[in-house]
């Protein structure tokens, strides 16, 4: 049998709270229940029992025999199970799993997340690299970091950003051949990854209407920060995004010759299940992500007050 059937939970978590307060309606108010859903409850306990609980007075309210004999156990077993929910809170917020792609993972996220750990030490984090889109009916993460994605009526969707890609480039590479003067000079140098759909944008975009980009299939990687890394190493120039590489940027050893940027068409985004959505851990890391990002995001501006930009 259902333990609802064998006992009146409802109406014990009433008793309870009308024991305690000595009163119907502070009792109701604790509860949000009118004062007489309150004593219908303790009617259905009465006469569950087979016998009052209180002895109802003018002024004063006051435990009957049985009453007094079944608020003990009763107020012990509410601190029982307060304990318990709260048990399972705090292990559900013990450590948070983040799955997210290579890039962000390693260009931003690695980098900023020390400060989500000092604002929430009772959060542990565990940090994945992933290529694909987050089923989370089949994984242990708790929130994931991708981009764009088919939306589902089970999952939270929060927008962080929508990057800028232009051309970065080693200052030793650029020096080569006399320094970039104009769009076209970045043809004479090898491309990173030039069957990426990126370059035809730009080019086209700078006003080269039919760039002869190499046909080769060398020099290709998977992810912008697999690229970065290679012109770093002056094996080429990149077409990343400058918001993930901004201490690259700031020491010299990558340059952005010019400030026309594409911006990426879908989002990159937090994504978490809809029945998480009120646990401590993801509520804290959602509000720090989205704020952390702008912060982000204001530096980049701060540093490059004016760029090119087109959608």
């Amino acid at each position: 049998m259902k333990l609802s059937r064998q006992f009146p939970l409802n109406a014990l978590r009433v008793f309870e709270a009308v024991a305690r307060l000595e009163n119907f309606t502070r009792a109701g108010e604790e509860l949000g229940m009118t004062q007489t859903a309150v004593s219908y409850q303790i009617k259905l306990l009465e006469e569950h029992l087979g016998e009052a609980v209180f002895i109802r007075k003018p002024r004063a309210l006051q435990l009957t025999p049985a009453g007094e004999r079944l608020l003990p156990k009763v107020s012990d077993a509410f601190n029982l199970l307060a304990e318990a929910v709260s048990s399972a809170q705090k292990a559900g917020g013990e450590t948070l799993e983040i799955h997210t792609i290579p890039t962000f993972a390693s260009q931003w996220l690695a980098r900023n997340l020390g400060n989500f750990q000092l604002a929430h030490p009772e959060v542990a984090v565990r940090l994945l690299r992933i290529a694909k889109f987050t089923d989370f009916r089949n994984t242990t993460a708790d929130v994931s970091i991708f981009w764009g994605g088919e939306q589902r009526d089970d999952l939270v969707y929060v927008d962080l950003l929508r990057p800028l890609y232009s051309p970065l480039l080693s200052p030793k590479l650029a020096a080569t051949i006399g320094g970039i003067e104009t769009p076209a000079d970045l043809l004479k140098l090898p491309l990173i990854s030039p069957n990426d759909s990126w370059w035809l944008q730009w080019f086209q975009a700078a006003g080269l209407s039919d760039p002869k980009l190499p046909a080769t299939r060398q020099n290709i990687f998977e992810s912008q920060d697999l690229e970065a890394s290679a012109a770093l190493a002056g094996q080429g120039v990149a077409i990343v995004s400058p918001f993930f590489f901004p201490d690259e940027l700031a020491s010299g050893r990558l340059i952005q010759p010019f400030d026309l940027a594409l911006q990426a068409r879908d989002p990159i985004r937090l994504v978490y299940p809809k029945a998480k959505r009120n646990q401590h851990k993801i509520r804290a890391f959602h509000h720090w992500i989205e704020t952390a990002i702008q912060a982000s995001e204001e530096a980049r501006r701060t540093v490059n007050q004016s760029p090119d930009v087109t959608a």
